[in-house]
C-alpha cells in the first residue's frame, strides 16, 4: 500500500529543499523523521512537514489498529520548481532591479515495506 503528500507553493528554492529530500529518500519513516528532526538547515521544515502528512496519510487509509510507521519506508521524495514572486528592489540611477523569490513544490510517497501485510 502506498500513500502520497503534496506541499505546494513552499518558499525556497528547489535545489536547497531536494538536497534535503535526498537525505531522507529510501529510509524507514522513523529513521527518517529522526534524521529530518536533528539536522541543522533551516530550511527543513516544509520536507518534514510534508513527510509527516504522508503517513498520516498511509495511517488513515489502512487503519490506525493495521498499520504503523515502522511498517512504512520514503519510496519516493521529489522536489519540484515552482513559480518566482517577482518583488523590485531600487537600484542606483533611478532604476529598479528585479528579485526572484523562489518557491517550489514538495511530494513525498511512503510504501509499505514488503514483509508487512495491509
Amino acid at each position: 500500500m502506498q500513500a502520497t503528500a503534496t506541499s505546494r507553493f513552499q518558499r525556497g528554492s528547489a535545489k536547497k529543499l531536494g538536497q534535503i529530500a535526498t537525505l531522507v529518500r529510501g529510509k524507514d519513516v522513523p529513521e527518517a523523521l529522526r534524521a529530518l528532526t536533528f539536522l541543522a538547515k533551516p530550511s527543513k521544515g516544509p520536507v518534514l512537514k510534508t513527510l509527516r502528512s504522508a503517513v498520516a496519510n498511509a495511517i488513515n487509509k489502512a487503519g490506525k489498529a493495521k498499520l504503523h510507521e515502522e511498517d512504512l519506508y520514503v519510496a519516493e521524495a521529489r522536489v519540484d520548481q515552482g513559480p518566482a514572486l517577482k518583488r523590485w528592489r531600487p537600484a542606483p540611477r533611478g532604476m529598479a532591479s528585479l528579485i526572484r523569490k523562489k518557491t517550489c513544490h514538495v511530494h513525498i510517497r511512503v510504501e509499505t515495506k514488503k514483509e508487512v501485510e495491509v
